[in-house]
């Protein structure tokens, strides 16, 4: 027996595998057979076994596997990386589920590639028992020490997390590392980067980290020192070129500071790295469009929809875009091949709207002034007919192409709800005034955005007021109309929140209240994940929150006044 064989035997002792729930794929059945064996020799009685990703997601989607063995290439359909990504996205697993993935590729895009999504170890082909039963125990027995700390994130309660990453650290001084470095992460999701610096410093204090550095920099980019972001980020990839995240960081740094054209080059040097990454051709093609590099975004593009055809992570961006850039070579056939594919492939929920801006925009861009003007008239009535607003980005596109075509009215009211939503955002503002500048109304826009900025702050400031003045019924109330008329706007979401909090904290609890308060934060963490005050309010409502029990209702004091009924939804987006 070999000396990983005796370590698999002294490991295996510790943990019970006979009851545990395994599933092996590969396309090979003569692989799956092999791995089944190794698996009996320890005792496993349930395994399952899939010829191909499709068939994989099935068996995940019936039963919560404690252990999947899931090879990287499979053949026709999704491969392993997908499998995974899809996995993760659905929560198909549990936080405790080991996942290794199993390849015989050992080209770095290969192995990069399927690391972002983090398995939990990837194994190069050929694989011996006694190797593959050694790290099967090693990463049982690391995952059970994460097992709560897991469950906490999947629950978005990252300082209880962030508290039981200490309790670990205490008991389990093998894994310190990891721990310190999840607990910083968590510290920085938590709203509190202060804290979060101290954990990394006290890393770097001991020996240089690329994470711990890359940690540092996000605290930098986080308080608008943008540069000296920039500068940190540049510094790991001399380090360690293969550090993927710092080159996303970068790039997100240089589009901060207006400085589009450096950060299409950066996501280009990291798409060349990990190419297999469907949101990084995205991002590259998006700004590679943006910065009126057509070739660039026409490659990203179709590489983001070849390896995304598969994939959980497709979206129509990759099919617009490359749309847009047929428009831009004044091939209108392909472009409006590609609007009829991205419409077979996703819902007009997903798709309708921003189609037709698309198509619109093709037409102008090919000359065709009047099938644009037509695009623009639909636009319009559809802007007309429905009070709804789309996300930010859609609404500026819809402006610049109604501006385009000869309309006024209509985009510059756009732009305003656009401002209105982001009051205290300055880069969104800038682009704004573009857009203006542009359809040749640069003054006119100047005095809206003001106008819309005051509105928009007004709106909250009375919310405020009414809750700093004890008048709590009528600042819920209030905050309710004023997420009604701004549902993106992060700060009139974060204050109206608080309010709820408030309300609880000082009148009791009451179900529907908290309910309220925690749609509206889940609603904020989809919309603009990563927002300091999340995490802080999410604890604040957690630690109001009866225990369960026969006497877990909470009676509000007869002398508190009636909370208003609960008037409008927080993802209703209506324009203001």
């Amino acid at each position: 027996m070999t000396t990983d064989s005796h370590a698999t035997a002294a490991e295996a002792g510790s943990t019970d595998w006979a009851d545990k729930h395994y599933l092996l794929v590969d396309d090979f059945i003569g692989i799956r057979i092999l791995l089944r064996e190794s698996l009996r020799n320890l005792g496993a009685r349930h395994i399952d076994q899939a010829a191909s990703g499709g068939e994989a997601m099935k068996l995940l989607a019936k039963t919560r596997y404690d252990v999947v063995l899931c090879d990287y290439n499979l053949g026709e359909g999704k491969n392993g990386q997908q499998v995974l990504e899809e996995t993760r996205v659905r929560n198909l697993t549990a936080p405790s589920s080991v996942w290794l993935m199993v390849s015989a590729e050992k080209s770095v895009e290969s192995v990069m590639g399927a690391a972002e999504h983090q398995p939990d170890a990837y194994l190069i082909k050929p694989i011996t028992e006694g190797v593959l039963l050694t790290r099967l125990n090693r990463v049982w027995h690391k995952k059970q020490v994460f097992r709560e700390i897991d469950q906490a994130c999947m629950e978005k309660d990252y300082l209880r997390a962030a508290k039981l990453c200490d309790a670990q650290i205490e008991v389990n001084k093998l894994h310190e590392l990891e721990l310190l470095r999840m607990k910083a992460s968590l510290l920085l999701k938590s709203g509190e980067p202060e804290k979060a610096r101290a954990v990394y410093e006290k890393v770097l204090a001991e020996r240089d980290y690329s994470w711990a550095k890359a940690g540092l920099g996000k605290i930098r980019m986080n308080n608008g020192e943008h540069e000296a972001a920039r500068q940190i980020f540049q510094g790991v990839i001399v380090e360690n070129k293969y550090y993927i995240d710092a080159y996303d960081q970068m790039a997100v740094a240089y589009q901060l500071m207006g400085q589009h054209e450096e950060a299409c080059g950066v996501l280009e040097k990291a798409a060349r790295l990990s190419p297999n990454s469907v949101p990084r051709q995205r991002n590259l093609g998006l700004a590679a469009l943006k910065v009126g590099n057509v070739s660039m975004a026409e490659k990203a593009f179709r590489k983001c929809i070849s390896i995304g055809e598969f994939s959980v992570m497709k979206t129509p961006d990759a099919y617009l875009g490359l749309a847009r850039v047929c428009g831009l070579k004044k091939d209108a056939k392909e472009a409006l091949q590609w609007l009829l594919l991205a419409q077979r492939e996703f819902s007009p929920e997903q798709i309708g709207l921003r189609a037709k801006i698309t198509e619109g925009m093709v037409h102008h861009e090919t000359g065709d002034y009047r099938r644009a003007r037509k695009c623009g008239d639909e636009l319009e009535a559809m802007l007309a007919e429905d009070p709804a607003r789309p996300e930010k980005s859609i609404c500026m596109e819809l402006a610049t192409l109604l501006f385009a075509v000869g309309v006024k009215d209509a985009p510059a009211g756009l732009l305003c709800y656009v401002v209105k939503n982001n009051h205290d955002n300055q880069v969104v503002q800038d682009e704004v005034q573009k857009i203006f500048d542009k359809a040749k109304m640069g003054d006119e826009g100047t005095s809206l955005i003001i106008a819309s900025r005051k509105e928009a702050s007004d709106l909250m400031n009375k919310g405020v007021l009414l809750w700093k003045t004890d008048k709590l019924n009528e600042a819920v109330a209030w905050m309710r109309t004023a997420r009604d008329k701004l549902p993106n706007n992060l700060r009139i979401l974060f204050n109206s929140a608080q309010i709820i909090v408030s309300f609880l904290e000082q009148r009791g609890y009451q179900a529907e209240l908290a309910a309220e308060a925690m749609e509206v934060l889940l609603y904020v963490d989809k919309i603009a994940p990563g927002q300091q005050r999340f995490a802080q309010l999410m604890e604040q409502l957690v630690q109001l929150t009866p225990p369960p029990g026969p006497e877990e209702a909470v009676v509000v004091p007869e002398k508190a006044p009636p909370v208003p009924e609960k008037g409008g939804k927080v993802v209703r987006e209506r324009a203001g």
